[in-house]
């Protein structure tokens, strides 16, 4: 039940934080291996590539590739971050973080694969990246698997792994430590609660922004690029030479490419989680009341 209702509370807060994903993978795709002045500019923002991508592929393009997450709740509610006497682990909670994320980041890395195709599919007019064509997630699964086996369907694995293991272990620390910092202070004390949690989110956002940012490009790069008959990527060959390639010719800006619909997502899809998450504890609690389960 508790599976349930943490993948019911993400899919809420992921339905309203999905067209930030999307912007996210165009921006950070956009001038892909080139330098600056020498490639068309589709998007010149946040709000530019709001409008572009509605304007021209219409508002549902902003909710492509849609697909719930669900370890941040489920290590809260199973409590597996805290010590004996009730109180958060740094350690603990940075790895339950850093092992579920590199667990979902291995089980989910096929859905990931086809939703980063999907998000930075659109109308020719304002492509950037390389383009699949594919219609949806099972016929871009499918495809995948016809065409290259099923390690085909792992492709940029690699890249996933180091963005969810250290990404999910820097947000939920910085989170945590937010949280206590402004709940145990003698200056500003809020109280744990939505608006506790709201700001923690806001201020632990920029810290997971700074650290997950580049990790975040590099993963969706190596997911998107095309591969040849042997399914090789056309434009990196590993995690480094992506690393290398981008540093080369985009400099240390092309890594924090799309930061601002990461930080705009990162801390509010956060609090939405946690809100969507409680509204349906609560509405399971009097359904079970009620029937006297």
């Amino acid at each position: 039940m508790e599976f349930l209702t943490a993948a019911a509370a993400a899919m809420g807060s992921t339905l309203i934080s999905n067209p930030l994903e999307v912007i996210k993978v165009r921006l950070q795709l956009q001038g892909e291996l080139k330098e600056r002045g020498r490639y068309k500019i589709h998007y010149r923002g946040f709000f530019h590539a709001l409008y572009t991508i509605a304007k021209t592929d219409g508002l549902s393009a902003l909710q492509k590739g849609l697909v719930p997450s669900l370890w941040h709740q489920v290590a809260e509610e199973r409590r597996w971050n805290v010590k004996a006497n009730g109180e958060k682990s740094l350690p603990k909670t940075a790895l339950v973080a850093a092992t579920l994320g590199g667990i979902t980041a291995y089980t989910g890395s096929p859905f990931y694969l086809v939703k980063i195709q999907l998000q930075s599919q659109s109308s020719e007019s304002i492509a950037v990246g390389t383009q699949h064509q594919i219609r949806g997630t099972l016929h871009g699964l499918t495809s995948i698997y016809n065409q290259h086996g099923i390690t085909g369907l792992w492709r940029g694995c690699v890249g996933s792994l180091p963005r969810r293991c250290i990404g999910s272990a820097t947000q939920l620390t910085s989170f945590t430590i937010c949280k206590d910092l402004l709940a145990n202070n003698d200056y500003f004390k809020i109280e744990k609660g939505y608006l506790n949690s709201l700001i923690a989110s806001l201020i632990g956002g920029v810290i997971v922004t700074v650290v997950m940012n580049p990790l975040d490009v590099i993963s969706n790069r190596l997911y998107n690029q095309g591969v040849d008959s042997s399914g090789r990527g056309l434009l990196y060959s590993s995690y480094m030479d992506c690393v290398k390639k981008m540093y080369k010719t985009e400099g240390i800006a092309g890594l924090y490419k799309g930061v601002i619909p990461m930080y705009l997502r990162t801390g509010p899809q956060t609090v939405l989680v946690l809100v969507f998450w409680d509204i349906l504890k609560d509405m399971g609690e009097r359904y079970r009341e009620s029937r006297n389960i």
